[in-house]
């Protein structure tokens, strides 16, 4: 969390609207869904000395229409808390005597768009739940429920090499999950969508994790450098100082920017939560020099990303890990493991960890306690 007592900060639950880096000016109004309140919803501005940007990315819907309207996302805790009350209503709208089995199936169908590590992990995960826990809590319903990846490309988890991806391929297949590939959605309603060339598809929960699309703040910046193709994103020096403009080489004074809304001009590196938290390491190592009187960016090393194994969960107990270098990727239980011990280490404080740890072993002797989730 953010709040904690072991962190001295100061948090705002506000979004950031514009900013203007002349006079070093944040323009922010409160980011509370829902209230009508004009005291609590006035807008007001923050000036900095330093400024870290990492505003992120939002859902990439293509303008397939109904999509925002209808598909839950995969951003943050509260899509999470979502996608659980929407699948177990599901279960109880299906458990109902008046539903009849073809409904259930309707019902029960779990559309997931989007055959990248998320898409593929978050079908793994409920798979899991769907031949477990949910087979004894949901006997008479849980047989019903399916699941469908669906995805333009010809084939999932396209980063990897063509052995693991048709491994995981086969694997999910074999678990009775329809992986359709070379696939375009069309539209969406809020009980079915449609795919090219199938028409209308029923379903009773869609996911939607095709990808990233940069924020409105991002696009709103003026003179910044961005990337001009692919995903928009700010452009900053070796050092993660943002650029002013691509005519320029000057930098906007005590302003940074990292995650996967900044990327390192000329390099192209991944939006994914690996290089965040090396740029953020970067970041803190001079601020904490700052403190100590030896701050001084331009002489410091440039941030140099190190690369790690891509790992992804298929379910079962089953993962698959790229290769690097000369090494081949390997699959199985072993690289099950190694995405676990992932979860472990990637947490920030020992307490996590321990809590975390100590969850698997009950749920390894009780199962997973449902009505937490």
């Amino acid at each position: 969390p953010v709040r904690s007592k072991s962190r001295k900060c100061r948090f705002l639950k506000a979004n950031v609207t514009s900013i203007s880096f002349p006079s070093k000016t944040l323009h922010c109004a409160p980011a509370f869904d829902d209230d009508t309140d004009p005291i609590t919803n006035q807008p007001f501005t923050l000036t900095y000395d330093y400024l870290i940007l990492a505003p992120g990315c939002i859902p990439n819907t293509f303008n397939t229409p109904g999509v925002a309207e209808h598909a839950l996302f995969m951003k943050n805790v509260s899509d999470a808390m979502a996608t659980r009350k929407l699948l177990f209503d599901l279960l109880e709208k299906a458990s109902l005597p008046t539903c009849s089995p073809a409904r259930k199936s309707e019902l029960l169908h779990v559309a997931i768009v989007g055959g990248g590590p998320t898409g593929v992990e978050i079908t793994a995960e409920l798979d899991d739940l769907a031949n477990h826990e949910l087979r004894d809590l949901y006997p008479d319903v849980a047989p019903y429920l399916h699941i469908s990846i669906y995805d333009v490309a010809p084939h999932i988890l396209g980063a990897y090499d063509r052995k693991l991806h048709e491994y995981a391929n086969e694997r999910l297949v074999r678990r009775h999950v329809a992986v359709e590939t070379n696939t375009r959605i069309e539209m969406v309603d809020k009980d079915a969508l449609w795919v090219k060339g199938k028409g209308r598809v029923p379903y009773g929960m869609l996911m939607w994790v095709t990808g990233n699309k940069a924020t409105e703040l991002v696009m709103g910046m003026r003179d910044v450098r961005r990337s001009e193709q692919g995903l928009v994103r700010l452009l900053t020096d070796s050092h993660l100082r943002l650029f002013k403009d691509r005519d320029s080489e000057d930098v906007w004074e005590g302003v940074f920017a990292l995650g996967d809304a900044a990327d390192i001009d000329g390099q192209s590196l991944p939006t994914t939560a690996e290089v965040a938290v090396q740029k953020a390491k970067y970041l803190t190592h001079f601020f904490n020099s700052r403190s100590k009187g030896s701050f001084n960016v331009p002489a410091s090393l440039p941030f140099t990303y190190t690369e790690k194994q891509l790992v992804s969960y298929i379910g079962s107990r089953d993962g698959i890990i790229a290769g690097r270098g000369d090494r081949e990727g390997w699959t199985g239980r072993s690289a099950w493991l190694a995405w676990r011990s992932g979860s472990v280490m990637w947490t920030r404080s020992w307490r996590n960890r321990i809590v975390i740890l100590l969850t698997w072993v009950l749920n390894w002797f009780f199962g997973k306690e449902i009505a937490k989730m």
